[in-house]
């Protein structure tokens, strides 16, 4: 039996026409608010989840996601080897990578497909300084 409040609610929107609204349209959420809460619960994660973490943890997947494909699809944009405007696992593992933020944050993380970023030695960049250094130096005309 519902106790009186959701009686009154459920008859006040029974007059209104309007259906009920899901918990992700009460929180303008993209992402699903009631499975991300059910999962919450039978993890086990604790002896008890408040409606408000679901709301919390989907605000925030749903901001990370957002922002990894903005990042990627740059990514994806800016290669022309492509050809093809696709965010690939490529783009996904460039993007995270260059992020400072999102490389701190998947920093564990493999992607599958997506190869790995290429990058200089450090020692090696030192021995290229030496050399274009001593090479100016020996260039210039001793007067």
């Amino acid at each position: 039996m519902a106790t009186p409040k959701k009686a009154v609610a459920a008859k006040s929107a029974a007059k209104k026409g309007g259906a009920k609204k899901s918990q992700s349209a009460k929180a303008g959420l993209i992402f699903p608010v009631a499975r991300v809460g059910r999962l919450l619960r039978k993890g086990h994660y604790a002896p008890r989840v408040s409606p408000a973490a679901a709301v919390y943890m989907a605000a925030t997947l749903e901001y990370l996601t957002s922002e990894l494909i903005e990042l990627a699809s740059k990514v994806a944009v800016e290669s022309k080897s492509t050809g093809k405007k696709r965010i690939t696992p490529r783009a996904l593992t460039l993007a995270v990578r260059k992020d400072a933020d999102l490389s701190v944050l998947f920093k564990q993380v493999t992607i599958a497909k997506g190869g790995v970023v290429a990058t200089a030695s450090k020692s090696l960049e030192k021995k290229k300084k030496a050399a274009k250094s001593a090479k100016k130096a020996s260039a210039t005309p001793r007067v």
